[in-house]
């Protein structure tokens, strides 16, 4: 009969050349970051044996775990299940077999408990990166309008409004730099832009893509930008 071999890993620049030339490895596919309705999807199917409490918004978590991919999803309904059972453990007797039937009817996976598990779980891309999530809003930082005016248009209309970008044509800024002397508010402005547009923050500092080897420091560079990438959106700070 015929034998299709079939190879998956997630550093495919990584593999040998001859492995993916004609008749060897040939077929490659993508297996990208799932997107909001793929997250909603992934977060119903394991959550479909939990009980929830009504105020549980799958879709609000799905929009809120930017970068997660299958993995990262059931260690976050996991790590709420757990939450929930942590707080029912000084009525569990852990010396009986069964459970009492009332206390596990008082078991239930509220909202509050998927968002104590949202401040543990990273996007697994990330785990090796200090991911930070700020919780700076434009209201924190006192003057610079006109600086907050132009930040707002350049980066939070096309993720807000994504389709009148299309619709004229319009590419949305890939950068911004902030030039000013120390203390000035560049690192806040930063923060508050990836706290408006609900983005991972990650702040990167010159010495950890630095290297004395040839060659390294750009491949540093280069895995800094794969990994922002899978957690988009993402705010890389330097």
């Amino acid at each position: 009969g015929q034998v299709v071999v079939i190879a998956a890993t997630n550093r495919h620049n990584s593999i040998d050349p001859a492995l993916r030339r004609f008749g060897r490895f040939d077929r490659e596919i993508d297996i990208g970051v799932p997107d909001d309705n793929g997250r909603f999807e992934i977060l119903r199917i394991h959550t479909k044996n939990m009980k929830l409490s009504p105020d549980v918004k799958l879709q609000e978590l799905a929009s809120n775990t930017h970068g997660f991919v299958g993995a990262d999803l059931a260690q976050l309904c996991t790590e709420a299940a757990l939450t929930c059972i942590r707080e029912k453990m000084d009525v569990i007797d852990l010396e009986d077999e069964i459970i009492d039937k009332d206390v596990l009817e008082s078991m239930c996976v509220t909202q509050d408990h998927f968002n104590m598990a949202l401040g543990t779980c990273n996007p697994s891309s990330l785990r090796e990166t200090v991911v930070e999530v700020p919780n700076v809003k434009w209201d924190d930082i006192g003057g610079l309008d006109e600086v907050k005016n132009t930040l707002r248009e350049m980066i939070l209309y096309p993720i807000d409004h994504p389709d009148k970008f299309e619709k004229f044509g319009m590419s949305p800024s890939r950068g911004v730099l902030f030039y000013g002397p120390p203390g000035c508010g560049k690192t806040l402005l930063a923060k508050a832009v990836a706290s408006e547009c609900s983005a991972n923050f990650v702040s990167i500092k010159g010495p950890e893509l630095l290297t004395m080897w040839f060659g390294e420091s750009e491949a540093n560079v280069r895995e800094v930008f794969d990994k922002a990438r899978a957690a988009a959106p993402c705010v890389l700070f330097f």
